[in-house]
């Protein structure tokens, strides 16, 4: 009990360890937020065949620009024409049928009026008729779906573009719908962001963002958040942000790289020095000075996000509030320091 009591005698007559200090203050409203990105295209689709074959020839690369109906790709159409004269020989016959009941019928019309035949022969003679109609239809959409068959042997642009990627070959065999032609639609470009979560719960309602080429920061454009993602990564847990821009410099291409700064308008932080961050039970924590008694304290806070130099603080910390910067490693619980002046 004696040795305790020693103990708590020569902390109390030790000196007071000398600190460096600062009095926090909140940060003002608008803090910039940079971002690394890339352009994509507005729209981007992947265009294959509706039927598989083998790939006869596919006259496009990537980077190639194509005008709205040139030819991408074509598969071997032997098979299609093949098809395609057939049923044109189906309907010629279905025609030159439906012409000789035709004959028949009005001959059997004639023969019932002046009274030469039965109900019977000129009832079977209409039923023939109309067969022969129905055959001749028939075979016209037999006709009209072999001349598709033969249009989906060629794969050609919706609309103009660029290539930006490829999926296929001439001499391989494809499978109805897979890729063989991946066209970046013009019309519009997009910068894709991926984003940290406490960005988007502190962004200002519907914010402007400044693009810059990351080669060439001379070179920028500007534009607003279209889409943003409603899922996670699983790896990075960022969210995908797709920002519209308008008056793309044509040195701004499909793939480069850009950045992105955002003024955000979230209600004012405190910012901490690096130096001043420890940790107390796994979370981070800092010193804090009782200006009447200066005495220090561990206090856990909660960390929105880090720099560099400086550290963004979301809870535990007030403004005015006297935060050790420097010595903090060589602190414990209850000591009495000496403050040496402000700093960070």
């Amino acid at each position: 009990m004696a040795a305790g009591c020693d103990s708590q005698q020569e902390d109390a007559e030790a000196p007071a360890r000398p600190v460096r200090t600062i009095t926090l203050e909140k940060t003002g409203k608008g803090v910039p937020v940079t971002l690394s990105g890339r352009v994509e295209a507005l729209d981007e689709v992947s265009l294959g065949f509706r039927l598989s074959g083998q790939l006869l020839a596919r006259p496009v690369s990537v980077g190639d620009t194509v005008k709205p109906g040139q030819l991408l790709a074509e598969l071997n159409s032997d098979n299609e024409n093949n098809a395609l004269r057939s049923a044109k020989a189906s309907l010629n016959a279905a025609l030159a049928e439906q012409t000789q009941v035709e004959n028949h019928f009005e001959r059997q019309e004639t023969l019932l009026g002046q009274g030469w035949t039965t109900r019977a022969n000129f009832d079977q003679a209409e039923r023939e008729l109309r067969t022969a109609k129905a055959r001749v239809k028939s075979a016209e959409a037999q006709l009209a779906k072999a001349h598709d068959q033969v249009g989906f042997t060629r794969l050609t642009a919706d609309a103009g573009g660029v290539v930006t990627a490829v999926g296929a070959d001439a001499g391989e065999v494809v499978q109805a719908g897979q890729m063989i032609v991946t066209l970046a639609r013009e019309g519009g470009r997009d910068a894709v962001f991926d984003v940290p979560a406490q960005v988007l719960r502190t962004p200002s309602a519907d914010p402007e963002i400044t693009v810059h080429l990351a080669d060439a920061p001379s070179v920028t454009a500007t534009g607003r958040v279209r889409e943003v993602s409603p899922q996670a990564d699983p790896v990075t847990r960022t969210f995908r942000v797709r920002v519209g821009l308008s008056d793309v410099p044509e040195a701004m291409r499909l793939g480069a790289t850009v950045t992105g700064t955002m003024a955000t308008d979230a209600d004012p932080m405190i910012e901490i020095p690096s130096s001043a961050l420890t940790e107390s039970e796994g979370k981070p924590a800092v010193w804090v000075v009782d200006p009447d008694t200066s005495v220090v304290n561990l206090r856990n806070i909660s960390v929105l996000r880090f720099n560099p130099t400086t550290v963004t603080v979301e809870q535990g910390l007030n403004v005015g509030d006297v935060l050790v910067t420097a010595g903090v490693q060589a602190l414990r619980p209850d000591q009495k320091v000496r403050i040496l002046g402000s700093g960070s």
